[in-house]
């Protein structure tokens, strides 16, 4: 995953600060499987938590065959200059077996703002 801080987006003097990143989700089991949901929970730099869940990803629910690999762009808003997210995704393979996938961690850093 790659975060980008988008400066036209965000108003620092208002408290506005505004990311895209770009996720990359491959398949390497064996089996086809599909993207049900997202779970997102993004944290500030004071602590504060939001959480995002929702139906597949930018209005999608990606079938991946073993080997296949699906790319999606979508962004954030903050209320500081950073912040971390972190999530799962909920996928199911073809036989009708749902499972969890960890997004790892990653940061939200603005030009200048301290690092978590």
């Amino acid at each position: 995953m790659t975060p980008r801080f988008l400066e036209e987006r965000s108003s620092p003097d208002k408290g506005q600060y505004f990311w895209s990143y770009a996720i990359e989700i491959v398949n390497g089991g064996a089996e086809t499987v599909q993207l049900q949901s997202r779970h997102w929970r993004i944290t500030d730099a004071l602590g504060r938590v939001q959480e995002v869940k929702g139906p597949g990803v930018v209005g999608k629910q990606p079938r991946l065959a073993p080997g296949d690999s699906f790319n999606y762009e979508s962004g954030v808003p903050l209320e500081t200059p950073s912040g971390l997210m972190v999530g799962t995704y909920t996928m199911v393979t073809d036989s009708g077996k749902p499972f969890e996938v960890a997004i790892p961690t990653f940061s939200l850093d603005s030009p200048g703002a301290p690092i978590n």
